[in-house]
């Protein structure tokens, strides 16, 4: 059933006009008056609701009951990652929705080819979390995982919770993530960019409490390690069982 997300509240019996977004998208897909989709808000919950009226520009439908569906990672994964050129960062994002990310936090490292400020920045990052909540939509998460403003690697290290488990993806003084006990209270993943790290940037990561760690002797292009990382931690200590 097609899911859409609204910022507004939503409850059971109540009529709703949808946003012209949805509309758009509702007549792409060809759908009809009293046929279903699923509305979510992000606060944890899914709303079934049907169409009582659409038209080619306009409609509402019912909501008609609010259900609680839990598929949220018990393992919380904070992903700082640097920011990528052309459509690489884009599918970063994507994927690592749907692979349960929790949070993500995109920075400006010394050899990032990618350079953002001010309003382009803002701009940058309304959109990446315009991807990440279609990849909500799509993967039937029903809490939104925030992009955060992007702001640079040092700051980043700067703000760097005492009680989660911090990683850094490199190959030097590494260890492998099965050596790796992660805190309850989650873990923060660093990965950086396509033309890796600074040798200052890996010291400054390892004097804010940051372990290296590595998925093995080939190098991975930055895409691809965050994803094989992460579905490599659900496997381990998430629920990808």
């Amino acid at each position: 059933m097609p899911r859409f997300y609204l910022t507004e509240s939503l409850s059971a019996g109540q009529l709703i006009e949808l946003p012209d977004n949805i509309v758009r998208h509702l007549n792409v897909l060809r759908l009809k008056h009293e046929e279903g989709i699923v509305l979510f808000n992000g606060n944890g919950h899914a709303y079934p609701t049907r169409l009582i009226d659409l038209e080619k520009r306009r409609a509402r439908a019912e909501v008609l009951c609010e259900e609680r569906v839990n598929n949220e990672s018990p393992l919380h994964i904070t992903l700082i990652q640097s920011v990528s050129s052309g459509e690489r960062m884009d599918f970063t994002l994507q994927k690592s929705v749907e692979l349960g990310v929790g949070e993500i936090q995109p920075v400006i490292s010394e050899r990032t080819t990618v350079r953002l400020q001010g309003e382009r920045a803002g701009k940058k990052v309304e959109r990446w979390q315009e991807i990440v909540i279609s990849a909500c939509e799509q993967s039937g998460r029903n809490i939104v995982p925030k992009v955060l403003p992007l702001i640079s690697y040092r700051q980043a290290l700067q703000h760097m919770p005492s009680e989660k488990t911090k990683l850094l993806l490199n190959l030097n003084r590494a260890k492998k993530l099965n050596q790796i006990q992660p805190s309850s209270d989650g873990l923060i993943f660093i990965v950086g960019p396509e033309g890796g790290w600074s040798a200052a940037e890996e010291e400054q990561a390892f004097a804010a409490g940051f372990q290296s760690v590595t998925l093995g002797p080939r190098v991975l292009r930055t895409e691809t390690a965050s994803l094989a990382a992460m579905a490599a931690m659900q496997t381990l200590w998430g629920d990808f069982v």
